[in-house]
């Protein structure tokens, strides 16, 4: 029923999913551009019809009732900003003890514009031995999916031009919000 109403809804707003499943079983799904909340919407619709189950990292007021149930059942996890914590090491954790984990993490940790991504999504790879893959939603072409799968190797500017190279042409949503496709590391 859901993979229908996947199919149905992105058919109504004519986009197509591209690609295939990822051939590793638990890994980081780096996605970019983030530029609306309709990405979600879109990767998720995206992954339901190419058989992926994706979860995300979202605040924790949105797990409130009624709203929390549904946002679980779609794969979210809650993350608590209030506490400090290190983010990267738990969601290490998590890809290494849980067999089939996709972890969406948008590569720019927000929708508007900022001057170079955020290394969440770098650092929790290579922490947790697992591939980056490659997630896209391309909103002038109306297509979405997930591109190839990159182990980090820890020389992040080498690793960075592999990613700079895949995300060049792809179009967000609100271009003006997709910042420079660098990390901080780099500069």
């Amino acid at each position: 029923m859901i993979r229908l109403f996947a199919r149905l809804f992105l058919r109504f707003t004519g986009w197509q999913a591209q690609g295939t499943r990822p051939a590793a079983r638990s890994y980081v799904l780096m996605s970019a551009p983030h530029t609306t909340n309709w990405d979600l919407v879109y990767l998720l619709a995206i992954a339901i019809q190419l058989d992926v189950k994706v979860s995300f990292m979202a605040k924790s007021q949105l797990f409130a009732w009624p709203m929390g149930y549904f946002i679980r059942k779609v794969g979210g996890i809650p993350v608590y900003r209030d506490r400090r914590t290190n983010m990267v090491e738990q969601m290490a954790d998590q890809l290494r003890t849980q067999a089939d984990l996709a972890l969406a993490v948008p590569a720019e940790g927000t929708r508007g514009y900022v001057p170079h991504w955020k290394s969440g999504f770098y650092h929790i790879a290579l922490k947790a031995g697992v591939p980056v893959v490659f997630g896209y939603l391309d909103y002038e072409l109306k297509q979405g999916g997930f591109g190839p799968e990159m182990i980090p190797t820890g020389n992040i500017r080498e690793d960075m031009d592999v990613i700079r190279d895949f995300y060049s042409d792809i179009q967000g949503k609100y271009p003006e919000n997709f910042g420079e496709i660098r990390l901080k590391e780099e500069m």
